[in-house]
């Protein structure tokens, strides 16, 4: 991309496709993926991991490190696969990284619940996934972003995300 660089959060509940899509995005957009999984710090990984939902206060600290990324790759561009269900906890992102546009992962409960079972390799377990619908605030009106349907192909979800950026970059533009 010539233009700025993007910062884009992929974010949305567990299994819906977050680090699939955020890397396929990253990979055409030529920019780095960072998977926030990894910026969790060990406690939250190990409460996660033995099926306890994490609270706010558990979760500031890594919306922080978010944030920060987001921050040292200003030049760069980066995307990052988050969560980020909560409106404050996207609000907390962009306290440190205003430009990022946020790109809502959305499913229907039983294709996301299918594919949350069929994981092996993930620390979330799939029960807490009722927990994670429960908390998800969709984008708001004043939220840069835009909401995708899980249920397409992966190159077609990041063809319409490749799309709707550049669309949203033009008219930013043309203002």
């Amino acid at each position: 991309m010539t233009e700025r660089a993007p910062l884009v959060c992929v974010m949305g509940v567990s299994a819906a496709g977050k680090s699939t899509v955020g890397r396929a995005v990253a990979q055409e957009w030529g920019v780095p993926f960072v998977d926030a999984d990894d910026l969790h710090p060990e406690p939250n990984r190990r409460k996660m991991a033995s099926g306890v939902a994490l609270t706010d206060e558990d979760r500031w600290p890594w919306l922080d490190a978010v944030g920060a990324e987001f921050d040292r790759h200003r030049a760069s561009g980066l995307v990052v696969a988050c969560s980020a269900l909560r409106v404050a906890y996207r609000d907390r992102i962009r306290s440190v990284a205003p430009l990022v546009h946020f790109i809502h992962l959305d499913g229907a409960h039983p294709v996301l619940r299918s594919r949350a079972q069929a994981r092996t390799d993930h620390f979330m377990p799939a029960h807490l996934l009722d927990s994670q619908i429960a908390t998800l605030e969709p984008l708001r009106s004043h939220e840069a972003g835009i909401v995708v349907d899980v249920a397409a192909e992966v190159h077609e979800i990041v063809a319409g995300i490749v799309g709707a950026m550049r669309v949203i970059r033009e008219t930013a533009e043309s203002r």
